[in-house]
């Protein structure tokens, strides 16, 4: 279905690069991006690019909704990560977020997300696909970089999809660490580098990483993403293939990437 996008974007903002990423894109294409960040991780970056910044928490849904009617928009997209362990942490609810984590019976990720839509969907704001604005930072298939897999990760990177579709399906996480074909991690709340610091812990210096989209992803939320940053944790735990599915997983930084797990023989390959 084809979207007719609205002059002004907003953009909802959690960690990471991608928010930037998103701005830029949107911004080189003619677009004015509103950005409600619930992150300080890349605050500074998105006020000197975004036309302007709204700070919220992100169990502030009223507030969230009351700067996007001010700045007259219709369409957000959700990019960058927002932790779910913010909900053990103090968190700034309001009382609209009370009433969904009421009335919600599961607190997987595509609940609440689906609940926020349907928030703001009710505000006549519309929450579109993420890949819009930066469709080219989805990785095609084949092996990113000169280094192969061999025959033993192969059958890793096999068993490894196959697990993490599974996770998937039931909305755990993206991400397992395996080796030998067997389960050191799989992710959960913690979040990627954390489930890849604790699947090396458990197995020998060769481990393979897989990070998989959800069966029947929805494209407006939750899509993956890697990067450097994921290069750089896998390194100092000694695992040694990145494997991400084709088409379905966002890459940032592709040549630095590219040209660091050259330099550490590590294999980064999209199936």
């Amino acid at each position: 279905m084809t979207i007719t996008l609205d002059k002004i974007q907003g953009l909802i903002a959690g960690d990471g690069e991608l928010p930037a990423k998103f701005v830029e894109s949107a911004k080189k294409s003619g677009f004015k991006v509103i950005t409600i960040s619930l992150s300080p991780d890349n605050r500074n970056e998105l006020n000197r690019i975004s036309d302007k910044v709204y700070v919220c928490g992100p169990g502030e849904i009223q507030k969230v909704a009351d700067f996007l009617h001010k700045e007259n928009v219709r369409q957000v997209t959700f990019i960058g990560k927002v932790n779910k362990g913010m909900l053990f942490r103090n968190p700034r609810l309001d009382s609209r977020a009370l009433r969904l984590l009421r009335e919600n019976l599961r607190l997987n990720d595509n609940a609440v997300m689906l609940a926020l839509i349907n928030e703001l969907k009710i505000e006549n704001i519309d929450v579109i696909d993420q890949t819009i604005f930066i469709k080219e930072l989805l990785v095609p298939k084949g092996v990113v970089g000169k280094v192969q897999p061999d025959e033993n990760q192969k059958i890793d990177i096999e068993y490894g999809y196959n697990l993490a579709k599974e996770i998937g399906k039931l909305d755990i996480g993206q991400t397992v660490v395996v080796q030998n074909k067997m389960v050191l991690a799989v992710e959960a709340i913690e979040g990627t580098d954390r489930a890849i610091r604790r699947g090396c812990g458990l197995g020998k210096k060769n481990a393979t990483v897989v990070k998989v989209s959800k069966p029947a992803q929805d494209k407006r939320f939750d899509i993956p993403a890697v990067g450097l940053k994921t290069l750089k944790v896998m390194k100092k735990c000694g695992a040694k293939v990145l494997a991400i599915e084709a088409g379905e997983t966002f890459i940032l930084q592709k040549e630095e990437v590219i040209k660091f797990a050259d330099k550490n023989n590590i294999v980064v390959v999209a199936v």
